[in-house]
């Protein structure tokens, strides 16, 4: 219940076009930025979704998942001094991105129990050095979702700065309640000075293949290149050649938010018998619970006390932050099958 991959087995649709470009003799290095009808297929995706055409020739980048993509990006663009603001809590790649390259991350706690972003606040951490901005949404690991006014207020806050968002959205595809995926390429004056990261991982139950991609501003993009460039040969290629033919198959990620919002229901359900309490998520197929009905033990000391006592693996919502955090707060993963979802429950519930 703790890592952030899923329990699912992806599509044997998805294995046969493996099989089919490796039989092939798909089988050496592909071009150094992506095989191009991957990246054709992703600049479609994007336009189809969101109305922005990013072209593949210079605006997309295929890259060795998400994190990778990360790094890349802020090794490309941020230099000694340079102030990255991120919202805590935050992704754990994020800080070390930042300052292994010389960079100072900025930090903005994100507010209440649903996780809301004081935009007040982030304008007033602005200064002449903050070169970059990272959001994330749907966010882990609180489940939060980015509002069109959030996406409004980030747009005028880097208007007319030199500030780049790099915008984490590798769980585009799983949001709930009604909610729509506000990605920066909904937004034409954020999508010039913006950066997007996804992945096929998490939107396929691949997440072992490690094959996620960047698309942005061409200079923007050159400049990641020459990094990428240095870093790595290439992507896997017939990964790259199924998962371009796969794109095709849109219903495989159209059906992921009702997919996952049932399991995000069902587990709940499971765990109203328990005195954990949900911070119920919007997106990602995360679950924050709040245990403060239960025990004053830090969220390090409970999370490996349920490991020890009851073979339950959470993470601790303070490893996301940079000090201490002193939340009575767990993150669950429900990418998990139903069997799974029953047995977590159940072990919980004497608790």
């Amino acid at each position: 219940m703790a890592t952030g991959y899923t329990d699912f087995h992806c599509s044997p649709r998805l294995i046969d076009l493996v099989q089919k470009h490796i039989s092939e003799g798909i089988n050496e290095f592909a071009p150094a930025y992506g095989v191009m009808s991957l990246r054709e297929r992703v600049s479609e995706k994007i336009e189809n979704l969101y109305g922005h055409r990013y072209n593949p020739e210079t605006e997309i980048t295929i890259t060795a998942g998400a994190t990778q993509a990360i790094f890349t990006i802020v090794t490309a663009l941020i230099r000694e001094g340079d102030e990255v603001v991120i919202f805590e809590p935050a992704y754990d790649s994020y800080v070390p991105a930042i300052e292994i390259n010389g960079g100072k991350p900025v930090f903005v706690p994100l507010k209440g129990n649903d996780f809301r972003i004081d935009w007040e606040e982030v304008q007033k951490l602005i200064t002449a050095n903050t070169r970059m901005i990272i959001i994330n949404s749907p966010h882990n690991p609180t489940g939060m979702v980015f509002s069109e006014l959030d996406m409004l207020r980030l747009q005028k806050i880097i208007n007319g700065t030199r500030i780049t968002v790099l915008s984490d959205e590798i769980f585009e595809h799983m949001v709930f309640n009604g909610d729509s995926h506000q990605s920066v390429a909904l937004y034409p004056k954020l999508a010039e000075r913006s950066v997007i990261i996804s992945s096929f991982g998490e939107t396929y139950h691949v997440s072992g293949w490690q094959i996620g991609y960047c698309a942005g501003p061409a200079d923007v993009m050159h400049e990641l290149r020459k990094v990428q460039r240095v870093m790595m040969q290439s992507v896997s290629s017939p990964f790259q050649w199924a998962l371009s033919e796969f794109l095709e198959y849109k219903e495989e990620y159209l059906q992921l938010a009702a997919f996952y919002k049932e399991k995000r229901d069902r587990f709940n359900e499971l765990m109203a018998a328990t005195r954990f309490k949900p911070i119920v998520s919007h997106g990602t197929f995360f679950q924050l619970f709040s245990y403060d009905d239960i025990s004053g033990q830090s969220d390090k000391e409970f999370a490996i006390r349920l490991v020890k006592e009851a073979g339950v693996t959470t993470v601790p919502v303070s490893a996301f932050y940079h000090e201490k955090s002193k939340k009575h707060l767990l993150r669950f993963n429900f990418a998990r099958t139903d069997e799974n979802l029953q047995e977590v429950a159940r072990r919980l519930s004497s608790y």
